[in-house]
């Protein structure tokens, strides 16, 4: 996936919430130019079609995924 580097990078900057929303509007906004749209259904709509989630969402799963591996980590440590 080509946003794997931006995620890589994202992930040890300190992002707030507020942030985090000023990506997802900025990913919604370059949608919104690209469908030549300004209904955010429909933008949302081709976000689920083209399996593009917003930076927020990725960063979310990015951090689960993190800690499960780590968690399989040190439980494969101490057995």
């Amino acid at each position: 996936m080509p946003t794997d580097p931006i995620l890589y990078a994202l992930e040890v900057c300190n992002l707030d919430k507020r942030i985090l929303q000023s990506l997802d509007f900025t990913v919604n906004r370059f949608f919104m130019k690209l469908f030549r749209t300004s209904n955010i259904e429909i933008v949302h709509y081709c976000q689920t079609v083209f399996s593009c989630e917003l930076p927020s969402v990725l960063l979310v799963k990015s951090y689960e995924n993190s800690l499960r591996n780590l968690h399989a980590f040190l439980f494969s440590l101490l057995s």
